[in-house]
């Protein structure tokens, strides 16, 4: 996650930030991993807030929305062990 997709999802309706502890939802961060479905990265692809993408991790389904050369250009390596990005560095 960034800074600029939270505000873009949150300027949306969707605050990804807020921690709502009754349904166990900590609140994200910036540099934290998270599942984001195709159309909403290619919105914010358009919105120059698309956060990092884990190619590896990412269905392939997803170039009916953007190109491999999107995902390509927001490309970061998954940690070790298959567990998702993590922190960003």
């Amino acid at each position: 996650m960034t800074e600029e997709f939270l505000a873009f999802s949150r300027d949306r309706g969707n605050d990804l930030s807020t921690p709502a502890p009754q349904h166990g939802f900590p609140g994200l961060v910036p540099g934290d991993g998270w599942c984001l479905c195709a159309a909403r990265w290619k919105e914010a692809l358009e919105a120059d807030a698309a956060p990092p993408v884990v190619l590896e991790a990412t269905h392939e389904d997803t170039l009916q929305f953007v190109s491999l050369e999107q995902l390509r250009e927001h490309a970061v390596p998954p940690l070790p062990g298959g567990r998702g990005r993590g922190v960003l560095n």
